[in-house]
Order: C-alpha cells, then sequence, then structure tokens
C-alpha cells in the first residue's frame, strides 16, 4: 500500500481510523486537530499500523503552513492507477491556455476507445459525439475509462509526459491509455508497462503536484483553481471519502469544521480497497492507496 497525504497540522485520531477500516483498508490517518504530535512520534504510530500490513507502504506528509514534512518511502517511484488522470487533466488546461485546443473541440466515442471498468460512455452508442470539456468532465467526475481513452487519443500520452516534465514533475509519467495501447516512450522503456501498469509517481511528487494546484502555480492561477473545483465535484465517495463528506463534518475534538473535498477515485482489479486522492479546503488532506503487484 502507498499513502499520499498532505495536510495542515498533523494528527492521528484512533476514532476516525475505526470509521474508514469499515472499507476494509488497515488505515494510517493524519488529519487536523489541536494536538500535534512530535516528528518521532508521528514516526512511531505510522510505523506501528505499517507493521500490521501485509504490504508495501509509501507515505509522504507535509504541513503546509509550517513546511515540516514526513515521509516512509516517500520518493519511492509506486503505480499510479487513475490518479495519472490528474496529469492528464493538468495536459488539457495547459493546451487550452495555450490557444492550441478549445473546450468545445468535438471528441468522437469508437470502439477502440471504449474500456470498461468505472464510467458511464461504456453503456452508451458508437459515435457519441462530445466535446473535450465534456469527456474531461467524465473522466475527472466518474473517474470514466472510455473518456480518459478519448482524451488520451487528442492529446496523446507523450505530451502529457512532456507536460510533466516541464512543470518540473520527474516522476510521474503515464505509460499507455488505459486497457492498453497508446503507449508513451516511457511506457515502451524497459519494463515500465509491467512494472507500473498505467502510470508512475511517487508519493513525494504526487504531493507537490497537488500542493501547486491548491497554490495556482500549474498552468495559471484561474486554471489551477478550475481544476481543484472540478475535483470537488467527483461523484465517488466510498472508503475514506464517505467519511469526509462536503459539508459539514464533526471532528473527534468535537469541532465542527467545513470541508470541501476535491478527490481522485480510482479501483483495480484484485485490489482489496478503492484508491482515493483527496484535498480538503480545511484539512489540506491529499491521500492515494494501492496494493502492491496490482494492475
Amino acid at each position: 500500500m502507498a499513502q499520499v497525504v498532505s495536510l495542515r497540522h498533523f494528527c492521528y485520531t484512533r476514532s476516525l481510523m475505526k470509521i474508514l477500516s469499515r472499507s476494509g483498508l488497515p488505515v494510517i490517518i493524519l488529519l487536523a486537530c489541536g494536538a500535534v504530535f512530535s516528528q518521532e512520534t508521528l514516526d512511531s504510530r505510522i510505523r506501528s499500523e505499517v507493521t500490521r500490513f501485509k504490504g508495501k507502504v509509501s507515505l509522504y506528509a507535509k504541513n503546509l503552513d509550517s513546511g515540516q514534512t514526513y515521509s516512509l518511502n516517500g520518493d519511492e517511484r509506486v503505480r499510479t492507477a487513475s490518479t495519472i488522470k490528474i496529469a492528464v487533466m493538468i495536459e488539457a488546461f495547459a493546451r487550452v491556455a495555450e490557444g492550441r485546443a478549445k473546450w468545445t473541440d468535438e471528441l468522437v466515442l469508437t470502439k477502440a476507445a471504449r474500456y470498461g471498468g468505472s464510467g458511464i460512455l461504456p453503456e452508451l452508442s458508437d459515435g457519441l459525439r462530445l466535446t473535450l470539456q465534456d469527456c474531461l468532465r467524465l473522466m475527472m467526475l466518474l473517474s470514466d475509462n472510455t473518456a480518459t481513452n478519448m482524451v488520451l487519443d487528442y492529446l496523446t500520452t507523450d505530451a502529457v509526459n512532456e507536460r510533466m516534465n516541464s512543470l518540473g514533475f520527474k516522476a510521474t509519467r503515464i505509460m499507455r491509455r488505459v486497457g492498453g495501447g497508446g503507449e508513451s516512450k516511457e511506457g515502451k522503456l524497459g519494463d515500465n508497462l509491467k512494472r507500473f501498469g498505467l502510470g508512475a509517481t511517487t508519493p513525494h511528487e504526487m504531493v507537490q503536484i497537488m500542493e501547486e494546484l491548491d497554490r495556482g502555480e500549474i498552468v495559471n492561477k484561474d486554471a489551477s483553481k478550475q481544476m481543484i473545483e472540478l475535483m470537488k465535484r467527483e461523484q465517488a465517495r466510498y472508503s475514506i471519502g464517505r467519511s469526509m463528506p462536503n459539508g459539514r463534518w464533526r471532528a473527534s475534538t468535537a469541532r465542527s469544521m467545513r470541508c470541501a473535498v476535491a478527490s481522485q477515485f480510482s479501483t483495480r482489479s484484485r485490489a482489496r480497497s478503492p484508491w482515493r486522492l483527496q484535498s480538503m479546503r480545511c484539512l489540506r488532506w491529499f491521500g492515494r492507496s494501492t496494493t502492491p503487484d496490482i494492475c
């Protein structure tokens, strides 16, 4: 398992862990609350939970106010599954901002683009015409795999990787379309396809991407804001997300806070739990979980 988090304050709460563990996850939780643990205490508590899990754990956390960080294999490259769709989204917004694409550009649903799993487009008829904006929204709101392939056929996987490289993200790469085909140059290198499947990143770099979006530094301030707002409208509210809904959420400290959740959800074959990458306005929490040897 790998878990990526970024937040305003470090706090470990067993009460919320019990809530999240209903999903079947061996849960490690970091939340915003009054108490702040020392680095040593935080490390010991996390490692105590990690030892119970039969798999590899990678984690990176950052306090966005103080700059304090915590890492457990945080710079180790891991599989992304559908969280790589954030990189695809960034390329689309950048292309439009540069005037090399329009949100009204038309994409056509074809048999070649179809892929099952999450999303609604596999249920619709070939020949359906959608705008680039509509496909992007389906990709991010429903994690629609067919919509993702339609967007990738328009942008290309290599363009997504070139964008990540130009932004200084050296570890985050898409290897292919969802389900196969459209391999990027990176995907053709060595055993990358077998090792990473759809894409690769590190917990550290994924936190950096989300932090820069939060700061308005990716593409431009307005585009960054639109991307965060788009992720707030993501539809899946399973596992970790179901205990952190939009609106008012009551913390274990009995303080109520208003949280706007921005997330990217993913499930993978043979995975014991969903992946989720979340940004919460009140907690500034970004998370992603995986299991090894999957996809």
